[in-house]
Order: structure tokens, then sequence, then C-alpha cells
């Protein structure tokens, strides 16, 4: 039985994702379509007796109220058994507590129409949304991964990596050694074998890179490197279709020689020291992750690695299921995963941990290495990790290439939150005081540089950095 203490504690959190206040059950129309609202996202609670402030003012609850509320309900399809409860206020009123947990057979109707709730809103389901929650209901038993795969055979398939992939297993005690190291046998133990057939994840997983086109043009990794912080020009695009674990490697290289670098200026040295601007480990998550979780039934999908001056994307194919929204990745969250035999070998094979761990690890490494914690987006068909770099990263082109010099006085200016030409000269240790003087009169006609003051007072900034302080903290 709820105490008044517990409703004191639940009012106090207000209205939310998760909970909705009404006056009385006179308003009950609009929170049973609340409730509706909840069982299609993840169950909530509607606080009969309470206003839209927070007071908890009560009513007056007899068994034609309940009895209304309960006529209410029933227009909720498929029906759902919300629990009520009765807290008795001092003034001998009561305030109603209606709940519902996340529903077991999604979609819900309320009068024949499907809501969804976002942040202290219902909104009513689309069409594709609809579809999207009908899918995720039947995806324990019927998924694109699982499927067979149609005039495939054990010989399409990489031998080599399989028995990698058993080895691996064995050795990080993930797996009790078989006794044997036949491919077929070793997929029928990975569950990617059924009634004699391969089935769609042990193509993703294994296929040979030759066998991949026409039937499965999704298992493509893109790569671009950006000259500047748009599309507009290109510096690397590539495309490659392989399985899982070669388009893993693939990636890893790809970001092992175009990582950006951030570099620091040392006093007296000629060279500059560089740093990577991101932890590569953050990095290969996030590849494992989008290799793991995207939706592979979309034909014309992918996985993106996108470099830009200024921060670096991961893109997949897939929007985010089962409730789970972008706020969520931040915490300890529920892994419920989308392709669960292709996420197992990745287990077993050591890429990826705990289930539901992902998305923070990543956090937590970016933060370690004291960049910005990644930023993680949801497109109407896509899911995009973004890393964000902690220290300054001069452009590669504004308008016009820069130097390297222009690019190393952006950096030393920067990090030292403004200096006189001769300090800028003496830190750079190369190059005539005249060629240091052009470059920054160019990057002032730029619009990237201030200068303040005048002759041997005169100092040098990044363009609204004067007053700020050092921008390197």
């Amino acid at each position: 039985m709820t105490s008044y203490q517990q409703l004191l504690a639940w009012v106090a959190h207000g209205e939310s994702e998760t909970q909705e206040f009404k006056l009385s059950t006179g308003q009950r129309t609009e929170a049973v379509r609340t409730l509706c609202a909840f069982l299609n996202h993840r169950g909530g609670r509607v606080l009969f007796g309470v206003d839209a402030q927070g007071h908890i003012v009560g009513q007056d609850v007899s068994d034609k109220t309940l009895a209304d509320v309960a006529h209410e309900l029933r227009g909720i399809d498929p029906p759902a058994l919300p629990n009520i409860e009765r807290i008795v206020l001092a003034s001998g009123r009561e305030v109603l507590a209606v709940t519902v947990e996340r529903g077991a057979r999604r979609p819900h109707t309320f009068r024949g129409e499907a809501y969804r709730r976002v942040g202290t809103t219902n909104r009513q389901l689309s069409r594709e949304e609809y579809g999207q929650i009908l899918l995720e209901q039947l995806h324990s038993t019927v998924r694109w991964e699982s499927e067979p795969a149609t005039g495939w055979t054990i010989t399409d398939l990489d031998a080599t990596e399989i028995v990698r992939t058993l080895e691996e297993a064995i050795r990080r005690g993930r797996a009790d050694d078989p006794g044997t190291r036949d491919p077929t046998e070793i997929l029928r133990g990975l569950g990617l074998i059924k009634e004699g057939q391969i089935l769609r994840a042990a193509v993703v997983l294994f296929a040979k890179s030759d066998c991949l086109l026409p039937d499965y043009p999704q298992c493509l990794l893109r790569i671009a490197r950006f000259k500047g912080v748009d599309k507009t020009e290109f510096l690397d695009n590539r495309q490659f279709h392989g399985n899982a674990f070669d388009l893993l490697v693939r990636a890893d290289r790809f970001l092992r020689d175009n990582l950006p670098v951030a570099g620091r200026v040392v006093p007296n040295l000629f060279e500059r020291i560089d740093d990577p601007l991101y932890p590569p480990m953050a990095l290969r998550e996030a590849v494992a992750n989008a290799l793991c979780h995207r939706d592979y039934a979309i034909g014309g999908g992918s996985i993106g690695l996108a470099i830009y001056d200024d921060r670096l994307e991961i893109t997949s194919s897939g929007t985010l299921h089962f409730g789970l929204t972008v706020e969520d990745l931040y915490r300890p969250h529920e892994s419920l995963l989308w392709n669960p035999l292709i996420a197992g070998v990745f287990y077993r094979r050591g890429i990826i941990e705990a289930w539901g761990r992902g998305t923070i690890k990543m956090t937590e490494l970016t933060e370690r290495a004291g960049l910005p914690r990644p930023e993680f987006r949801e497109t109407s068909a896509a899911f995009v990790v973004r890393f964000w770099p902690s220290r300054y990263l001069p452009p590669t082109r504004v308008g016009h290439d820069l130097t390297e010099q222009q690019k190393a006085i952006l950096q030393l200016l920067a990090e030292s939150g403004g200096l006189a030409l001769s300090e800028i000269q003496r830190q750079l240790g190369r190059g005539a005081l005249r060629s240091v003087r052009e470059d920054l009169a160019f990057l002032n006609q730029l619009g990237m540089l201030d200068l303040s003051g005048h002759a041997r007072g005169a100092r040098w900034y990044l363009a609204g950095q004067k007053g700020i302080g050092n921008s390197a903290h």
C-alpha cells in the first residue's frame, strides 16, 4: 500500500515522460489516453487529485468513481491491467494512482488511435512508428538475422575466420572447446545454422567479400576524410564490402592512418608534439557497436566513418528500438539487442563486453581523455555517434588553404590566450619574422585573429578570445 510519504516523493518529481497529474477523474478520458501512451513507451503513472502545479488536493472517491475509470480503461486495446491504488489524505479525500508497465502486447490503441509519450505530452503514432512497434514485438521470434540465407552454403564463408572466432572465444573463457574445428560444427554451436541452412547472421559475420554482391549490398563500410567542416571537398573517399570482422579491421586501419592529432608547441623546439585527438578505444567501441546494432534489413544501409577538421562521425543504418532514447545511452540501461546472434559472436570474440555498456564505455573513455562526451544523435533512418575534440584544432581550409605555419600560429594562440609578435616568433622557433607577420595579417584578414594594443604592447588573439583567458582550459 502506497504511503503519503511515497506520494510526496512522486509529486516532487513533477510531470515527466512517465508521470502525469490530473485534478480529478473528470479528466479520465485524457488520462487514459496518457496511459495508452505510457503502454507504448516505457510505462508510467497518472495521479488523480494532483493539480498541474503539483499541489495535492485529492478528490472524493466512490464506487462510481472507480467504475467510471474502469469503463474508460476498456477503451484500450489490446486490454491492459493497470494497478490502481487509493491514497487517503488527512482531509479524508483521496488520490488515485493508476500505474501501467510497458505494454507486453504493443502497440496499444485508445478508441482506435495509438499514442506515444514524448516528454510531458502525448503524440499520435504515425503509420511508420506503428509498424516499427509491431516489428519490435515480433522481433524475439522473427528477425532478419535469424532468417535462412537462401542459396548460401558453407563454401561461401571464410572458414579461417570461423575457426579464429572459436579459438579466441576459448582463449577468453567464453566458449568450451567442442573438440572439432569443422566450420559447420562451429556455426552450429554458435546458433548460426538452422535445419541445415546457414542464417543471414553467418553471412554478415563470415562471408567472403567477393560473394556478398548482389545479395548483401548492406555489408558495406563507407569511409571519408573531408577537407574542412562540411562535405564540400574530399581528401579521401572509399567503400568496402566485407564481413563484419573485415570491416572492423578496415575501419581500424583507416582511423589509424587518418586520425587527427592535436599539436602542442614546445618552446625552443622546432617540432610540435602531437597526441591523438580522439581515444582510439572509444572509436573502436563505436564502430563495433554500429556493426552489432545496425538494421541489416535496410538493403541500402551501411556503416559510415567521416573525419572532418572539427569532428569525427560514425553512422549506422537504423534507429534506436524498444523505447530507448538518446538520453538513456549516457546511463546504465537495459540492453535489448536488435541482432543478438551477431552481438553474441562479437562478445565471444572479445570485441564487445557487457550488454548495455557500449555507449557508457565510449563516454568514460572520452571523458578520461579530457574530451567532451560523445554526442549521440538519431535521424529518421540512421544513428550517429559524433566525437568532438577538447583542444583547438586549426582548420585545414577557411575559404583558403592554410599553411602549416599558419595552422601552428592558430594552435599556439589557442593554447596561450594571446601573445605578442616576438613571442609567437620565438615559440614557433622557425620562419623569418617577416613571414610570421605576413601570416598574422593574412589570418586577421580572414577574420580568424584579433589584434589588441599598439607597438610593443600589441598582442594577437584568436577571434573572440580576448578577455576569455586561456582557451585550452
